[in-house]
Formats: C-alpha cells, sequence, structure tokens
C-alpha cells in the first residue's frame, strides 16, 4: 500500500461510525464535514507530491496583483514609450482630427503648451511627422521636406531648447510632401526611382540630424536607404551621436487610414504596395531586417503592431542584441476606440492589454497614440 493510500485508509476509519457510544461522542456533522475535507485535500496534496507531478500547480505563482506582475518578461514603463506628433506649418493651428480620437494636427506655437504637462508627467521620447498645409508646398520632389524653415526642422531646434531631456525622434519620408503623395521621386512612368529617392531620402535624414535630432527614423522602404544614411552620417562625423532606426518591416495595407488623413499622405495614384511590404510577406520582412542590420540600422521596427506579432518576434530573433520598435498605427488606435465606445470593452484595459502583447512579442519601443494616457494609468 502506497503511503497516500495509508493516510486515505485511515482518515476514512477515523471518520467511520461503528458503535452507539462512537456516534455519540462524534463532533458535529459540520465538525467532521470540516475535518475530512482537510483530511481529504492533504491526503490529494500528499499524492500529488509523492508522485512527482508538481509542475502543473500554477495559481500560487501569479495570486497576488505583484506577483502576477512578475511574470511578465517586459513590463510597460514610461521610457519604452514615443509619442507622435503631427506639426503643421500653419504656426498657430490646433485641429482636431476626426479619424483619430483625441489627436490633433498641431502647428509649431501649440507645441509646448501641449507637451510641458507630458513632460512633467514623464514623457522621454516624440517622434516628429510634418504636415505642409500652405498652398503649393507640396512638388514632384518634396522639397519642403528639409526647408529649415519647415515645421520638423523649427520643431527639432525649438524642442530641443525647450526640453533638454526630451528624446527626438525624426520620422523621414516624403510622403507628406511630394504633391504625387508616394514615399519617393518617381519615374515617368509612375513607377518608384529607388537611387534618386535614396538619395533625397538621406539628405533629408541629414538636415534632421545636423538640426539637432537625436534619432532619425526612415520610413519609405526604399531599398539600401540604410546604408546611405549611415554613410553619410559617418562622412558628417556625426554617426557617434545620432541613432539610425529604421521601419525595416513596414507592411502594406489599410490600418493607415487616418495616420494619412492626419498628415495629408494619401497617394493621389496607385498605392505603395511594390515598395511595403505585403501582409504575408514573412520571409520578405525578415530579409529586410536582416538587411537594415548589416547596413548599419541601430533600431529596428516592425509597423503595424498587433496585426504583426509574429514580425516583431522575428526582429528580435534575428536582432538578438538590438532593441526592436513596433508602432502601433493609426488604424489599431482608432479600432480599439471604436470598439471600446461600443461598449465591447474598458479601453484602458484594452490599451494595456494590446501593449503588453507588443512586448511580449518582444518589443522593447512602442510607438503610441496612447502615450498621454499611459503617462497617467502607470503613475496611478
Amino acid at each position: 500500500m502506497s503511503f497516500s493510500s495509508l493516510v486515505s485508509d485511515l482518515a476514512f476509519r477515523d471518520n467511520k461510525p461503528n458503535d452507539q457510544a462512537s456516534r455519540a461522542s462524534r463532533p458535529s456533522a459540520r465538525s467532521t464535514a470540516g475535518s475530512y475535507a482537510r483530511s481529504y485535500a492533504s491526503t490529494a496534496a500528499t499524492s500529488v507530491s509523492i508522485s512527482g507531478d508538481i509542475s502543473s500547480q500554477l495559481h500560487g505563482g501569479y495570486s497576488h496583483p505583484l506577483t502576477r506582475s512578475w511574470q511578465a518578461e517586459r513590463q510597460l514603463t514610461k521610457s519604452m514609450l514615443i509619442y507622435p506628433l503631427f506639426i503643421s506649418d500653419q504656426v498657430e493651428e490646433e485641429t482636431l482630427i476626426p479619424s483619430l480620437p483625441n489627436q490633433h494636427r498641431r502647428g509649431i506655437n501649440k507645441l509646448i503648451p501641449h507637451l510641458e504637462p507630458l513632460v512633467r508627467k514623464g514623457l522621454r521620447s516624440v517622434i516628429l511627422f510634418g504636415v505642409p498645409i500652405a498652398q503649393n508646398v507640396k512638388d514632384t520632389l518634396g522639397s519642403a521636406a528639409d526647408d529649415p524653415q519647415g515645421p520638423v526642422i523649427q520643431s527639432i531646434r525649438l524642442l530641443r531648447a525647450r526640453f533638454p531631456s526630451l528624446f527626438i525622434v525624426a520620422d523621414v519620408c516624403l510622403c507628406e510632401y511630394t504633391s504625387h503623395g508616394h514615399c519617393g521621386i518617381l519615374r515617368d512612368d509612375g513607377s518608384l526611382n529607388n537611387s534618386l529617392s535614396v538619395d533625397r531620402i538621406s539628405d533629408v535624414a541629414m538636415a534632421y540630424a545636423e538640426a539637432g535630432a537625436h534619432c532619425v527614423a526612415p520610413s519609405d522602404m526604399n531599398d539600401g536607404r540604410i546604408r546611405a544614411i549611415k554613410l553619410k552620417l559617418i562622412e558628417a562625423g556625426t554617426a557617434h551621436k545620432v541613432v539610425l532606426m529604421s521601419y525595416s518591416a513596414k507592411f502594406s495595407g489599410c490600418l493607415y487610414g487616418p495616420f494619412r488623413d492626419a498628415a495629408g499622405s494619401c497617394p493621389s495614384f496607385g498605392d505603395r504596395k511594390c515598395y511595403q511590404l505585403p501582409p504575408g510577406g514573412r520571409g520578405l520582412a525578415r530579409r529586410a531586417i536582416h538587411r537594415d542590420i548589416q547596413e548599419g540600422a541601430d533600431i529596428i521596427m516592425v509597423k503595424p503592431a498587433s496585426s504583426y506579432l509574429d514580425i516583431i518576434s522575428d526582429a528580435k530573433d534575428i536582432g538578438k542584441d538590438m532593441p526592436v520598435a513596433a508602432y502601433q498605427v493609426s488604424g489599431e488606435f482608432a479600432m480599439i476606440h471604436a470598439a471600446a465606445a461600443a461598449g465591447v470593452f474598458d479601453i484602458k484595459t484594452m490599451a494595456f492589454e494590446s501593449t503588453e502583447g507588443i512586448l511580449r512579442a518582444g518589443a522593447t519601443i512602442v510607438v503610441s497614440y496612447f502615450t498621454p494616457q499611459f503617462l497617467d494609468w502607470l503613475s496611478s
């Protein structure tokens, strides 16, 4: 007989009535039931212990709110967040973007009042997107992208002076500044001229770096632009102090609609499927990540985030020793807001769940429109 069987047998016999005297001297039914339950529980636990099958007992490890937090490989912190800002060339503008809840397009004169309270709450980083509104400012070359009087370069200088500890990322692309809305310079047949585009994109990146951006982040997806930017940074003697964050795995799709409303960057014809990655292209994404690492990227980014958690995981696997960023794009953000407004779930709960999924997949940096809310939520 096993030890557990013996304990069980003894427990049973101890509680079994065998004569009138024993019945008279027995404790109450409630007491007996409690005693027997304790004996049974003890016996069951002993049985599990003896059999050695204890790895399945998990509940104790997350029975307390603090121990639940300990189960996460990465916990969201304020330093992980980058807040996207849409900077208009109309200095007094402050326009709500209808398709992007609670987000605005702001002119440079509205930046400081907006950011001051956020910086006090712990905002550590922003990413800047220029939005030219003025008439006839857009052309086929995106000439306004690196205009010294343009919204991005002016904002970089202003923010560096006003918030010395704020880390400034400048998105590098031409789509907001080109008359055709594509992310580079086009050939006569409307296709992307990769060589001219890379030369132009790298010049814009250098202009942002020279203005004081801590990080330049090319999002155009032209082949070879990481190498071109890195070489120009080295040549200028600034590669040691400018972070190069590549949108390495940026997928084409329908989740960018609210962003394009905000930035005015919708293509006037065609689409971007020939330079942004196809949604099913996991192998292409892996190749692009490998390529950008070899060309000198300091950080690799996956965009969108929630629909591409496998790609975030791949990025972390490929770039084991590198930070991985993920952009929870405008469509993802808008969907969460729409579902919360419909009563499907609580918005705070879902904001955390979706972001924790991104971190769990391998990201260590999250570009998020929820950043202002997270600054409050993480403090409470």
